[in-house]
């Protein structure tokens, strides 16, 4: 059986952490930035990030953060599950944009890094030094999520805790993220 602790929702207008929105006023991308910058603002890497990877980041900061547990020491029993429709499409569009033309044929390693989902999944576990799973998934049906969790809670010996939940992003202004911790 898991139980659900804290949750955090970001959308391009607003923050919510555990029901109490969060004062921002910016929107878009530049509402993720509003929130490193007040809240954060110890992570340089967030600048290099893709939108998908900023969405994540910021939503597990939050939700970690609400948790109010000690940070930054080994876990290995703490997994982090994501989910989402579009995976990297924003980071391919880009990186696409840098080898489709031949006379102007200029791939980016630092676009092609984000081409892979599974980057938002490894930011947060470095930064927390979470060395339980880690799993970007693509799904349309959101109603199977909760199944997808309690069967990896329920099936590991040594996952005792997730980061878990949706992180979907269609561009710099259209995305969502909707994300909890769960424990056994």
């Amino acid at each position: 059986m898991m139980q659900k602790m804290h949750d955090v929702i970001i959308t391009p207008e607003k923050v919510v952490v555990d029901g109490k929105n969060l004062h921002v006023t910016a929107s878009g991308v530049e509402l993720l930035k509003e929130v490193y910058r007040n809240g954060v603002g110890d992570y340089p890497k967030f600048y290099k990030m893709d939108i998908l990877c900023k969405l994540g980041f910021i939503a597990s900061e939050l939700l970690i953060v609400a948790e109010g547990k000690e940070r930054f020491t080994e876990c290995d029993d703490r997994a982090i599950i994501l989910f989402g429709n579009n995976a990297s499409i924003c980071s391919d569009r880009d990186y696409q944009a840098t080898i489709s033309n031949a006379s102007d044929f200029f791939p980016s390693p630092a676009l092609f890094v984000y081409t892979l989902p599974n980057i938002v999944t490894g930011e947060i576990a470095m930064r927390n030094k979470y060395y339980g799973e880690t799993s970007y998934m693509i799904c349309d049906d959101s109603t199977q999520i909760d199944k997808y969790i309690e069967i990896i809670l329920n099936t590991s010996d040594n996952i005792k805790s997730a980061v878990c939940g949706w992180v979907d992003a269609r561009s710099d202004s259209d995305f969502e993220a909707k994300m909890w911790i769960v424990e056994k």
